[in-house]
């Protein structure tokens, strides 16, 4: 077992709990997940000393990655309880709850700027030829660049097992116009 990163929501219960007239739709959205590959290349920042591939990306297409890694600082309400739970005194409780107010509100109706960055990725990314090679490739590395950001036009994995870094954004861009039609206002990536 590993670390997940699936998309969250501020609107839980409407996009992914309540039953929908068409019931596969939901379905086809679970079809839509992110890799493993892809928590990996959000996690390079904290993991690596070189630039990640993630910021190299943004570089390449002049693309502002920022509210990708935005995504990671949201911290729920639960979280925030759980965290408290330990704190040593009721400044440090109190301290964690306004630290989690903060970060939500920072992220408050994000949506739109997630969805143009992710957008602007895919279409940045579809012009340029033979991406893994324009990336540095790190030493004794998992993530394995010259395969995950290969033939970035085709779908390779089943919607998790296997996917290229193509087929990730197109599922983030899937998941985020899905969540977006049910009103959806805030995301964020939690880890599990």
């Amino acid at each position: 077992m590993g670390l997940d990163v699936r998309v969250g929501v501020d609107n839980h219960e409407q996009v992914f709990e309540r039953r929908h007239e068409n019931g596969d739709e939901l379905t086809s959205l679970q079809q839509h997940s992110l890799s493993r590959t892809f928590c990996w290349l959000m996690c390079r920042r904290d993991a690596i000393e070189e630039e990640p591939e993630l910021d190299q990306v943004g570089r390449i297409t002049g693309v502002d990655i920022a509210p990708l890694y935005a995504m990671e600082q949201y911290t729920t309400e639960f979280a925030a309880s759980e965290s408290a739970e330990y704190a040593d005194s009721e400044v440090e409780r109190q301290r964690i709850f306004d630290q989690a107010r903060a970060s939500r509100e920072r992220l408050a109706g994000n949506i739109e700027l997630v969805l143009k960055t992710v957008l602007a990725l895919l279409d940045s990314l579809a012009r340029i030829d033979d991406l893994p090679s324009r990336l540095y490739r790190h030493p004794n590395d998992r993530l394995n660049p010259s395969v995950y950001f290969s033939d970035f036009e085709l779908d390779k994995g089943d919607g998790y097992i296997g996917n290229n870094f193509g087929q990730d954004l197109r599922n983030l861009r899937t998941i985020l116009l899905y969540a977006k039609s049910r009103g959806t206002k805030t995301v964020y990536f939690a880890y599990d």
